[in-house]
């Protein structure tokens, strides 16, 4: 463009940035952001925000921070999408109690913390087994004018099962409906897949049929969570009948179903069972968290 007399503006110049991320060559991003001070152009805050999401997304965590302090140097007040994308980049690469001191300047800089900011930060000390500070982080959320949605919740009772918390998780999410909420299809299995891991079949069962009794249909995700559940307890039969209702349902057992089906012993799994789990393998794999 710039051969042809074009002048690109910081608009331009932030989409040609965003451009190179989105393709995964933050490099390739970093060097047109380095060239628009030598072309006339400054930066705003809005280019820093769209490198700092690029590295973060490429798990770079250290180089966003140093493009962090960059920002801070040239004297640009960084926003709450700044915070988010930093905070959602160090849980992403397991460091939640940096990202919660980055949480702790948000209100200092006299930024509020938005729903993406709790919720990221939660769900980065839930995976990391830090189930006492994201509920601190819930309890600190209903005192505040951001409020917990159903995207916490669920997070906090996703939480809880990994933990081996299911009683607690049974209980949030029992109070779902008095809260306001109605559970969808990813809380439902979020929970039964808690249900399962302790080997609680039939209540598993029972909770995967009352979800659609709630008018919540399960899509393939719920479907490969049960199923697993019972294959991993031995209880073949019942896989198979769920796996033949799936199969009518249109959905496809995923990669990790069917390796259980392919690992089953002779003597325990069915040769139906098995050929069962290749009906499907032209459809797209659904890969459950």
């Amino acid at each position: 463009m710039e051969k042809l007399g074009c002048v690109l503006d910081t608009v331009a110049y932030n989409s040609v940035i965003e451009g190179y991320c989105l393709q995964g060559k933050v490099d390739g991003a970093r060097e047109i952001f380095d060239v628009m001070v030598s072309k006339g152009s400054t930066h705003d805050v809005c280019n820093y925000n769209t490198l700092l999401n690029g590295y973060c997304k490429m798990e770079r965590v250290d180089e966003a921070m140093q493009v962090f302090d960059e920002m801070l140097r040239e004297g640009l007040v960084p926003t709450v999408v700044t915070y988010n994308t930093l905070i959602k980049g160090l849980c992403l690469v397991g460091r939640p109690w940096a990202a919660h001191q980055l949480f702790g300047n948000i209100s200092t800089c006299g930024l509020t913390p938005t729903i993406i900011t709790y919720s990221t930060l939660i769900d980065g000390f839930c995976e990391q087994g830090n189930l006492y500070e994201g509920w601190a982080l819930f309890q600190e959320m209903q005192k505040s004018a951001v409020k917990p949605n159903l995207v916490v919740y669920t997070i906090l009772i996703d939480g809880m099962c990994k933990c081996g918390k299911l009683k607690d998780a049974k209980v949030l999410f029992s109070r779902l409906t008095v809260e306001g909420f109605q559970p969808d299809v990813h809380t439902y299995t979020v929970l039964i897949g808690g249900i399962c891991k302790k080997g609680y079949l039939i209540e598993a069962l029972k909770l995967f049929r009352k979800m659609e009794e709630d008018g919540c249909a399960p899509n393939a995700c719920s479907y490969n969570v049960i199923i697993q559940g019972f294959l991993q307890h031995k209880e073949t039969s019942t896989a198979m009948q769920l796996i033949c209702e799936m199969v009518n349902r249109g959905f496809s057992t995923d990669a990790s179903t069917r390796t259980m089906l392919l690992d089953l012993p002779t003597n325990d799994g069915s040769p139906a069972l098995k050929n069962l789990s290749g009906l499907c393998d032209n459809n797209q794999d659904v890969k459950v968290r």
